[in-house]
């Protein structure tokens, strides 16, 4: 059995007593920034749980499985904590599946007995829909107050408003009758700091004052969102979509989604975007919809007392986090279909519908924006693409591609960096200096001191009549006749050019922000800052684009469909094609960022275009490695996480993987009825393994079940305090029958009821990718690996991601990448095919004769160095 540990961040539980985790939050905050190592990661122990205890598979050398049902004995009276997880471990999917069926039978058998249990059947029955429907309430709630509260702060580093305090910029001077068509933005009621300050609206003074007042709140509020993030929930840091994939996959991970995370994660929100960080409001809007769906789980014991049924509802609140995030209901679902879920059954698509349905009509019902829509940059173009313009919306995927595969590398090379160094042991200097820098660098350019939201609304905006901004300033053809939805395409005057360097310039700045403002501790999205670089990017080719379109319509590209005085290109849609092919170029996402863009926009004519970008941007990108940010830094944080989109290629066998290997400690074992209390005690105190398998006796080694330390520990205490008899020599009887005893033994301690009867196996000679298909799909956190009848080793998830990042790096599976010495394990069974023999866990056979080696064992032995 496995014994080093895949999560050991100070976490570990030395004693068999102890059951709640003890982990620290200050290693918790800096959890984003671990290098994957399995040797000093904590749950190794993915020998984690129970496993299956409904349904019994076994694997035989053709790759077949048959199963066949066992229902688990139960106690008369159940043991509390029994089948409940500890703090970072994975649950067990099979094991859950079978209990809500269960409780689902008994409630149906019981529903007919009285008008009460027929309540209790149609509670339980519509207490899925009841917990969506409030998760999506509180999620468009939230959505709504972190909107308002991020534009009021926002604008709070440039000046206040007399006449409202609570009001923003826009609001401010929407009652004003003395402000301009030039200056819509300037009014009476809303002061400078300047103004305030100094008593100056323009000039030197004013412009150094107002500098300094924006470094001074950008510094304010991130200081106080690393700090609140670091006294009260360090869990709130980050975008919080790994983890969540993680939990998603059925990892617990105890206070993530609880409520001091909620509310912290929700203020300190609100406090980041203000600050001008180059992040993002959008993913963390996820995580806090998460939060709601997990608080609200626990009024349902439906949901509260079943990891796997709550895990239904968390993939329902993250499609309500992207609805609200984007304005998009139908493109949260997709997201949280391709990109989060690990479990989708048919009816979680339509709790997630509703969910999403429910959190954009509360959003839609606050209004945040002012504009009657669920996002701030909704734009509507009215001119068609042309064929044409292709080959430049595939310049932008290839464009988002390579920033996607650029900030990848440099983010993660940056985060690992961080853990090796003592910069990343002071997270509030970190946060203060990226603060500061930011601020320092983004005054100056008006697009970079804008809100980034107010800057993607910008750069997607069509020119029009109506518009005064710098990319909108070209020279009028006076004699043309103007109309509302299609101004002919003119030439770029001084105010476009001046923008263009501008824009070049801000797009810099945000490339190499981005990348050292992605994963500091405060809430950090990744949506924003992505769509930004690529609507950048994308407005100037645009542009570009345009231009060349009117000084050379009559080269045969623009002849047939670009004449003179038309409205031929619109650079806005460049931006918006370009913003959704640098986010899918770091995401990696394909149909639901397209339905997420085709919601911004309302218009079903460019989903050719946003569908040819965004494949452009996922094949380059997986040109440069297949994961997107979100898998690196799952990968980074070494959290268990198999990935369904890799596929294995390599022909190991399960032997080749399985535990104990050579010169490892044997598999630790129990016996069904020869070993007493102190015995299994002494074995938990002196083991970290999470489960043992249970074998018939010492001399035939067959397999019985598998026993969980956990459940061992909870039933050993409630059987010494509530059955008289039970002590240190207590027999304990895992078999069906108590064996016939001596009349002065003491009484026997029967924990066949916690005994797992259906252990999934496998042969030793199962193909591991047939292994790691069966770890998917069915959820498993290990399986035994048996060699006719014979138990000989175990898998867990651990030691298959272990496997599967050897083989990435070249390296020998068989052996462990933090050995520093050849270790050769001898086969746990003979020369001769029978089993060595062994004592518990002690093998008593020395090896006398190795089996002859396999010309490629020999290589790797031999070409290794470790």
């Amino acid at each position: 059995m496995e014994s080093e540990q895949l999560f050991h961040r100070g976490y570990y539980r030395n004693s068999y007593n102890s059951i709640t985790s003890a982990s620290s939050d200050e290693e918790l905050l800096d959890g984003a920034g671990v290098i994957m190592d399995f040797q000093t990661s904590e749950d190794d122990n993915l020998l984690d749980g129970d496993t299956a205890v409904g349904t019994h598979y076994t694997m035989t050398n053709g790759g077949s499985i048959n199963s066949s049902t066992h229902l688990l004995d139960l106690l008369d009276e159940p043991i509390p904590g029994v089948g409940t997880y500890d703090d970072f471990h994975t649950i067990d999917w099979v094991r859950e599946k079978c209990k809500d069926r269960e409780r689902h039978r008994r409630i149906n058998s019981k529903k007919k007995e009285s008008a009460w249990e027929m309540t209790k059947s149609l509670y339980d029955a519509w207490s899925g829909w009841l917990v969506v429907t409030l998760t999506g309430l509180a999620s468009g709630a939230l959505a709504g107050l972190i909107d308002i509260a991020a534009d009021w702060m926002t604008d709070l580093k440039e000046g206040i408003c007399l006449s409202a305090l609570w009001y923003n910029h826009e609001q401010c001077c929407w009652g004003s009758n003395e402000t301009t068509f030039e200056e819509r933005d300037k009014c009476p009621q809303w002061k400078t700091w300047a103004e305030l300050i100094i008593g100056q609206a323009e000039g030197p003074g004013s412009y150094i004052m107002n500098y300094i007042m924006y470094i001074f709140w950008a510094l304010s509020f991130a200081f106080l969102a690393v700090s609140l993030v670091k006294v009260f929930a360090p869990y709130a840091c980050g975008s919080g979509i790994p983890e969540i994939k993680t939990i998603l996959s059925g990892f617990i991970i105890r206070g993530y989604l609880g409520k001091w995370t909620l509310m912290i994660k929700t203020v300190t929100l609100v406090l980041a975007v203000a600050s001008g960080l180059s992040l993002g409001k959008e993913g963390p809007l996820v995580h806090v919809a998460c939060c709601c769906g997990n608080i609200f789980s626990y009024l349902f014991p439906k949901y509260s007392t079943n990891e796997a049924k709550k895990r239904e509802v968390l993939s329902a609140a993250s499609a309500a986090g992207v609805s609200v995030a984007f304005g998009a209901p139908i493109g949260g679902v997709l997201f949280s279909l391709e990109e989060v879920s690990y479990y989708f059954p048919l009816k979680t698509l339509w709790r997630s519908f509703f969910a999403a349905l429910v959190a954009a009509f509360v959003l839609r019902s606050i209004n945040p924006f002012g504009n009657s829509r669920l996002v701030l940059f909704y734009v509507e173009y009215h001119t068609p693409w042309y064929l044409f313009e292709l080959f430049p919306f595939i310049l932008l995927g290839v464009f988002g591609g390579l920033w996607g595969a650029f900030f990848i590398r440099a983010n993660i090379a940056w985060c690992r960096r961080r853990k090796s160094t003592k910069f990343g042991k002071y997270p509030v200097l970190e946060v203060i200096i990226v603060a500061a820098i930011t601020a320092v660098i983004a005054f100056p350019n008006p697009y970079t001191r804008l809100n980034t939201s107010e800057l993607i609304k910008e750069l997607f905006t069509d020119c029009g009549p109506l518009e005064s901004s710098s990319l909108c300033d070209y020279r009028n053809d006076m004699n043309a006749s103007k109309i509302v939805d299609d101004i002919p395409d003119r030439p770029a005057g001084i105010g476009v050019y001046s923008a263009i360097w501008q824009l070049c310039l801000a797009l810099i700045f945000k490339i190499i922000m981005t990348v050292f403002t992605f994963g500091i501790k405060v809430p950090s999205g990744l949506f924003i800052p992505s769509m930004a670089i690529g609507a950048i990017a994308g407005r100037i080719v645009g542009i570009a684009v345009e231009q060349l379109a009117y000084y050379h319509h009559d080269w045969f590209i623009f002849k047939e469909w670009c004449e003179v005085g038309a409205d031929c290109i619109t650079p806005g849609l460049y931006a918006m094609v370009g913003a959704a092919a640098c986010l899918g170029g770091v995401t990696r996402m394909t149909v639901s960022l397209v339905v997420i863009v085709f919601e911004l926009t309302g218009g079903l004519e460019y989903i050719v275009p946003l569908m040819a970008a965004v494949m452009t941007s996922k094949w380059v990108g997986d040109a440069f490695g297949r994961e997107g940010i979100y898998e690196a830094h799952i990968r980074l944080n070494g959290y268990p996480f198999l990935d369904a989109k890799e596929e294995f290629t390599h022909t190991t066998l399960a032997a080749d993987v399985m535990r104990p290997r050579r010169n490892d400690p044997p598999l630790a074992v129990l016996t069904q009825d020869n070993m007493t209390v102190d015995d299994i005690e002494n074995m938990i105190n002196e083991t970290s393994y999470n489960g043992f398998p249970v074998i018939m006796s010492k001399e035939s080694q067959r397999l019985v079940g598998f026993a969980l330390r956990r459940d061992l520990t909870i039933a050993i205490e409630s059987a010494r305090k509530k059955q008289e008899g039970i002590v240190g020599s207590s027999r304990v009887c895992f078999a069906q029958h108590t064996p016939s005893l001596p009349a002065e033994s003491p009484r026997p301690l029967k924990l066949r009821s916690i005994l797992d009867m259906s252990p999934f196996t496998v042969t030793d000679h199962t193909p591991m990718e047939i292994v790691v298909d069966i770890f998917r799909k069915l959820g498993l956190r290990q399986c035994l690996v048996t060699h006719n009848g014979i138990v000989l080793g175990i898998i867990t998830k651990k030691n298959i991601l272990e496997h599967l990042e050897q083989l990435k790096q070249h390296v020998d599976p068989l052996t462990p990448p933090w050995h520093y010495h050849k270790k050769r394990y001898p086969p746990s069974y003979g020369p001769d095919g029978k089993p060595r023999p062994r004592f518990n866990n002690v093998q008593l056979n020395p090896i006398d004769e190795e089996r002859e080696e396999t010309e490629e064992e020999v290589h790797l032995l031999n070409s290794t160095t470790l």
